[in-house]
């Protein structure tokens, strides 16, 4: 497989109306930080660009309902996410913003460019709009009931309590985010992209990673999830996709265009070409070509974005790029899963979060440690769970009792018994290892079990196996302290002073080979145990490529005769008492959020001949079984007593379905019916929402039978 020449990676653009929770750090940015730090000590050409997307509807929204202008709602969440990013140690190269002048002029750039060769097709279309507050509606205005996993509080573009991408005609009883009103639909003209036209070229570049029978990229490395999403859209059918709204907030349409008054990009048109005018901002700061990152071969592009975000990077942001003509498309685009939070999905509504500002303020002498924990449990094929637990056993257990004690008992040994200075060796004494009950030579053996070591964490890195790759350091370490046990050098140096040496000498090998392999989940630990060993900090210009290369011919990470600094502790243990406060920090956010954030809002009024018209029965579940490729859904047989139906209810997350059979429930029984997943839902289970957003089933009172009327 062709290596490109150089690599940009970008990472999601946060979106500027609200902090970032630990689940954005995880999803996005600690993995992209991570892959960038190894690419770098590697020796490749490589740029990290990132910025806030500053536009778009939700914004203007979160304006209205604090009663400020968006420009100041932008700028007070562009600093808390520098704030945050600097807090957790991001390097991005650069961290731009979508209101800037340069973003505007290229946004309109590229979409004159694709208006010039009609790319567009600009038709006239009925759009929801609110009488009430007299505008058009974009989709993020527009909220109802999902048709996925029945989430009430969809959005007209996506469900965030499930992850599916929507638009607003999909929504079930979809009313107005500004008034609460139940929109109508009115004429309105607008640019549109026609996805069906490339059906068969991004089918191809993502199942083949082909273009017009060219190999692309490797397709086998993308993450199954991501492949999994991006066909069912395709295999559904592609559909034209307007790429401007009606807004008073946003990119303005080229004014030259026929039609652009009150018309502004549609926020994935423009949030996406945010990487473009990022990298142009920093090649204009270094005097460079921009185009060298964008319009060449030798570029390999890798988008770090979670899940929610897959359809637009791999699907309509290549569309665009492709249409335009001259630009490169994603090698890659490891999309991460969802982080939950002590087993709940994390919500910003009802302030079940970790925000990253906040840890940044009340945690700051434990940053590595918090990246340590999230790239332990990242979710690169599946939800995770951050636990406040979890966090302290693995800083208490893997940070400070495997890595930071073999660190610790090497350099406390080094000065005891050699003042600190790296005595010389005589490699042809054996010494004894955990690996083998054989003795074997110092130098042939364990310096090259070190060496497969690094190649395989490196390996993992390059195949976004960050976890695997974390795994690899830690077992470095665990063999290490292994080592050490092994030989006992304590008890050693009086039996056999000159096979110490060679025991110390080949344990501070390992430290130092740690302290380059800790720098891209590490960065502030790499720094201080590179202080106490009295080398240079790593500038990440191709450390770890030398190394490597160093100790391929022969050579020792750390040559005999250099003098290490004194032994501290590189992490400390965290105690009960600061988890637990945590813990009752987050309970009270959340109550206190519930007080003042309703847990469903109330929908729009009805009269009684709409409610008349619902028929509900009485049922009993008969069966329960999961939904293939479906994380929300489960898949009921119910008995309404003069029939058996099929329902699919959103309540995975909530129920384990071998509890579920002789549940006795309430369904809506002349519910329209609905495919869904390729089954037909013939109904709805009624169910209940508290205020921590745990569902309950709607019980019938007992003795009610099955097919019970209830009026």
């Amino acid at each position: 497989m062709y290596q490109a020449k150089r690599i940009l990676v970008t990472s999601a653009l946060p979106y500027a109306n609200g902090p970032l929770h630990i689940g954005h750090l995880s999803g996005a940015y600690l993995p992209a930080d991570i892959y960038v730090r190894f690419q770098r000590l590697m020796d490749r050409e490589i740029l990290y660009v990132c910025g806030s997307d500053e536009h778009g509807a939700a914004i203007t929204l979160r304006a209205a309902q604090e009663g400020i202008e968006p420009q100041e709602i932008i700028d007070k969440y562009h600093g808390m996410f520098q704030e945050a990013f600097e807090g957790m140690d991001i390097s991005f190269d650069i961290y731009h913003r979508t209101s800037s002048d340069l973003h505007r002029e290229t946004s309109q750039e590229f979409f004159r460019a694709l208006a010039a060769e009609d790319v567009f097709d600009k038709r006239e279309s009925e759009q929801y709009y609110d009488e009430e507050a007299d505008k058009f509606l974009a989709d993020r205005y527009i909220k109802g009931t999902c048709p996925r996993c029945g989430h009430p509080d969809a959005y007209g573009d996506q469900c965030e309590n499930c992850g599916s991408t929507l638009s607003p005609d999909e929504l079930i009883d979809a009313v107005s985010a500004i008034s609460g009103a139940t929109p109508v639909k009115r004429k309105t003209t607008h640019w549109y992209l026609p996805l069906d036209r490339y059906e068969k070229w991004l089918g191809e570049w993502i199942e083949r990673g082909t273009i017009d029978g060219r190999e692309h990229h490797d397709a086998s490395q993308w993450k199954n999830h991501v492949l999994g999403q991006c066909k069912s859209w395709i295999e559904g059918g592609l559909h034209a996709r307007a790429m401007t709204r009606d807004l008073n907030w946003g990119v303005p349409v080229p004014p030259e265009l026929e039609g652009s008054e009150g018309k502004k990009l549609y926020v994935w048109m423009d949030a996406p070409i945010g990487y473009i005018s990022a990298t142009k901002q920093w090649c204009i700061d270094h005097e460079q070509d921009w185009k060298d990152w964008w319009q060449s071969e030798d570029t390999g592009l890798v988008h770090f974005i979670g899940k929610d975000n897959i359809v637009f990077h791999c699907i309509i942001f290549p569309a665009i790029l492709r249409a335009h003509g001259d630009y490169v498309l994603p090698q890659n685009v490891p999309a991460n899963q969802f982080l939950n939070l002590e087993g709940e999905k994390l919500s910003t509504s009802r302030n079940w979060a970790i925000w990253v500002n906040d840890y940044v303020r009340d945690w700051s002498e434990h940053t590595d440690e918090l990246r340590f924990y999230l790239a332990k449990n990242m979710p690169e094929q599946r939800d995770s769970d951050f636990a406040w637990k979890g966090f302290q056993d693995a800083n208490n257990n893997e940070l400070v009792n495997n890595l930071a004690n073999f660190i610790h008992r090497v350099m406390v040994l080094s000065h005891k018994y050699y003042d600190g200075i790296l005595p010389e060796i005589n490699e042809d004494i054996d010494i004894a290892g955990p690996r083998t009950d054989d003795e074997y030579a110092f130098h042939d053996s364990e310096l090259l079990f070190l060496f497969d070591q690094m190649h395989q964490y490196c390996a993992h890195v390059r195949e976004y196996k960050l976890r695997e790759a974390l795994q690899d350091l830690l077992s470095i370490s665990s063999y290490g302290n292994q080592l050490l046990q092994f030989n006992e050098p304590w008890k050693l140096i009086k039996e056999d002073p000159e096979k110490t040496k060679v025991v110390l000498h080949l344990a501070m090998q390992y430290v130092v080979a740690l302290s380059v392999l800790m720098r891209p989940f590490l960065p502030r630990a790499s720094d201080r145990l590179r202080d106490m060993l009295q080398v240079d900090r790593l500038s990440d210009s191709g450390e770890l490529l030398r190394l490597l290369d160093h100790m391929a011919e022969g050579e020792h990470p750390m040559s005999s005769g250099h003098a290490i600094g004194e032994a501290k502790h590189l992490f400390s243990r965290i105690e009960d008492e600061r988890i637990e406060a945590e813990m009752e920090k987050l309970k009270a956010s959340q109550n206190d959020a519930s007080i003042s954030v309703p847990a469903v809002a109330i929908k729009p009024e009805i009269n009684f001949d709409d409610f008349s018209k619902i028929d509900i029965r009485t049922a009993t579940i008969t069966a329960a079984t999961t939904v293939p490729k479906a994380d929300k859904l489960l898949q009921l047989k119910v008995d309404l007593g003069y029939e058996q139906r099929t329902i699919l209810s959103g309540i995975a997350q909530h129920f384990d379905p071998v509890d579920l059979p002789g549940t006795e429930v309430l369904v809506v029984a002349n519910l329209a019916p609905r495919k869904m997943r390729g089954v037909m839902s013939e109904g709805m289970i009624l169910m209940a929402e508290n205020e921590d957003g745990k569902l309950d089933f709607v019980s019938p009172r007992e003795g009610w039978g099955k097919g019970y009327v209830v009026s």
